[in-house]
């Protein structure tokens, strides 16, 4: 499903549309060459197609002009966004109707579009290609539930290993077994009963120690929000987001006791899926008790960002490299941001942190070159806030690759690097055992962006750094006299040791004398204040 008429130059607009079993969805994306997708512009209208097979083999009529007018729709959108290239897709509902050829001829006939029925498995391999490309994740289960079908698609090193594709979608298990309202125990039996025999039957394997159950589909997304707002979460980010068990089965039993009419008062859930959320919050939680999940983690990304990826042939990257793209991106929507700049106060930074927290664990010392890269988009907001700003925009930027605990690490170091030793609304995103090392990894980027902002531009940063019997060295071409007065005093504050800078003229590195170079772990242990 590639696409070979437009250059892949520059970022490219793709609209995708998917005509689910419930509902179409149709996004134009902006296409990066390196694999992040910008959401341009979206659209939804609930369809309803599996209900329109409950009473026979075919959508009929109705379904498909409803089905039509949507496509119309999309495609003028599709349009008004200058999209490249527009994809359609169709999943259960339509490849399990006997007139489905009927919609995709009317729709290239009257619309333009070319709607392709796709299988199961290639629903499937799409679903793990969205959900999998920007979620730090290596291995695992992704389980994607529409209105008429759940696709599992297992994967190792963010490969995909093999799917399984059952019909156990939210509307269609709603449809045939929950008839009463509410729901009654019998009913929400027979659905965890239909739900387990067909994990059986298709032999989906159990997870392992080491592998993540990953869920994606308007579903699961709604069941996340309900969640969060029952949680009262510091984030209102989904992606990255995880639900325990225990908390599925809560909700399934919360959602499935109210009566239909009931449901839209449910604080998160979309109201246009009242009618089947109950189905497919009990098939969720059943297959995660099924599988030996501990929790459930959510991907905002699936079907229709696995087509556009599959479109300008994006290949699955690691995780830090989904995270370095992502911010990068992000930075360059604001015309304060110079890569360059960027580059080298993390580069110093991170010069820093080898000398004063030699033992930093990886991803303190990733989330540190982040915050010292994006540090300069804040000032497009206000350059005397620019942490706060930089914080904010690092957790509101919908960033790809970064777990929310990673995202909680980073906007405690750009926040407190100001001087703020609050942790904010963040402060539960970190482990107490972290809280200490962020206070010191924050002074590390306050006094790097002290020394970056005192070399000119393009030259390079030559610093000579480490433990002396009277502090703590930092020496460099610094202005001669110049003492880091407010980072000084935070210095000591952090690291119980006082800061010493010393200003050398050279461009180039200072000789580093034995008694200055950044000491071994043990050797630091003794010097260093315990963290």
């Amino acid at each position: 499903m590639r696409d070979e008429d437009v250059s892949p130059e520059r970022p490219r607009r793709v609209a995708v549309i998917d005509i689910g079993s419930n509902s179409a969805r149709m996004v134009v994306f902006k296409a990066h060459p390196e694999g992040y997708l910008d959401v341009v512009e979206d659209d939804r209208e609930p369809l309803r197609l599996a209900r329109a097979l409950r009473d026979g083999p075919g959508l009929g009529r109705d379904a498909i002009e409803r089905t039509l007018q949507a496509l119309a729709d999309f495609h003028a959108v599709a349009l008004g966004a200058d999209a490249d290239v527009t994809f359609a897709v169709a999943t259960a509902a339509v490849r399990d109707a006997d007139d489905a050829r009927a919609l995709v001829d009317r729709a290239r006939a009257e619309i333009g579009i070319d709607v392709r029925v796709i299988d199961g498995q290639r629903e499937a391999e799409f679903a793990f290609l969205g959900a999998v490309h920007d979620l730090p994740v290596l291995h695992g289960l992704v389980v994607d539930v529409g209105g008429g079908s759940m696709e599992f698609a297992r994967f190792r090193d963010r490969r995909l290993s093999g799917t399984w594709t059952l019909p156990l979608g939210s509307l269609r298990l709603s449809d045939r077994f929950l008839r009463t309202d509410p729901p009654t125990e019998r009913e929400i039996k027979h659905v965890r009963h239909e739900v387990r025999t067909r994990l059986e039957e298709a032999e989906v394997p159990r997870l392992a120690p080491d592998e993540q159950f990953v869920g994606i589909g308007g579903t699961i997304r709604n069941l996340a929000k309900i969640e969060q707002r029952h949680a009262r979460y510091a984030l209102a980010i989904l992606h990255g987001y995880s639900v325990p068990v225990e908390r599925l089965g809560a909700l399934a039993s919360d959602i499935s006791s109210r009566k239909a009419a009931r449901r839209p008062r449910i604080s998160g859930l979309n109201p246009d899926r009242a009618d089947s959320i109950a189905g497919g919050a009990l098939a969720v939680h059943t297959a995660a008790e099924w599988l030996g999940a501990a929790d459930l983690m959510i991907s905002s990304r699936g079907l229709r960002e696995g087509v556009a990826l599959d479109v300008i042939g994006a290949p699955v990257p690691s995780p830090p490299q989904v995270r370095s793209v992502s911010l990068a991106i992000l930075a360059r929507r604001f015309n304060t941001w110079d890569p360059v700049s960027g580059a080298r106060r993390a580069a110093i930074a991170s010069r820093l942190q080898e000398a004063l927290q030699p033992e930093a664990r990886v991803e303190l010392q990733e989330m540190l070159e982040h915050a010292a890269t994006v540090l300069d988009a804040g000032r497009a907001i206000d350059y005397y806030d620019r942490f706060e700003h930089a914080a904010g925009i690092v957790t509101t930027g919908d960033l790809a690759g970064f777990s929310h605990e990673d995202l909680g690490l980073l906007s405690a170091i750009l926040r407190q690097a100001d001087d703020d030793t609050r942790l904010g609304p963040y402060r539960s995103l970190l482990a107490e055992s972290d809280r200490r090392s962020v206070l010191q990894t924050a002074t590390i980027l306050a006094l790097a962006d002290e020394v970056h902002r005192r070399i000119p531009p393009g030259r390079p940063a030559a610093l000579s750094a480490g433990w002396r019997s009277r502090g703590f060295l930092l020496a460099g071409p610094f202005p001669p006299g110049w003492r880091p007065r407010g980072v000084g005093d935070r210095f000591r504050a952090v690291f119980g040791r006082t800061l010493i800078v010393m200003s050398h003229p050279s461009r180039s590195a200072l000789p580093v004398h034995p008694e200055e170079s950044a000491l071994h772990a043990s050797q630091a242990s003794e010097r260093a204040p315990a963290t």
